[in-house]
């Protein structure tokens, strides 16, 4: 396992999900006092896992359809496009 690409793809990831409404979903469980903290973190995490399985194997999926240099663009204009859109609803 390359260390520093690892570190990369945990902070990339890590940054992205601060504030996320995935985040704000498991704060509101995990403020419900009725429930087990550690269930809301079991079910947290397992969907994360999941997601994240399911973006590895799409990613390795159209990587062999698609150069990554065409997906790298796609993502940043995507990214740009979300950003401007939520400029304009503001």
């Amino acid at each position: 396992m390359d260390l520093r690409f690892f570190l990369t793809v945990f902070s990339t990831v890590f940054l992205a999900e601060l504030g996320d409404k995935t985040q704000l979903a498991t704060f509101l469980y995990a403020a419900d006092g009725n429930h087990s903290k550690l269930t809301v973190f079991v079910g947290a995490a397992s969907a994360l896992i999941v997601t994240s399985a399911m973006g590895v194997a799409l990613g390795s999926a159209v990587s062999q359809y698609v150069s990554p240099r065409i997906l790298s663009w796609l993502a940043g204009a995507g990214f740009v496009a979300i950003g401007i859109w939520t400029i304009v609803r503001a």
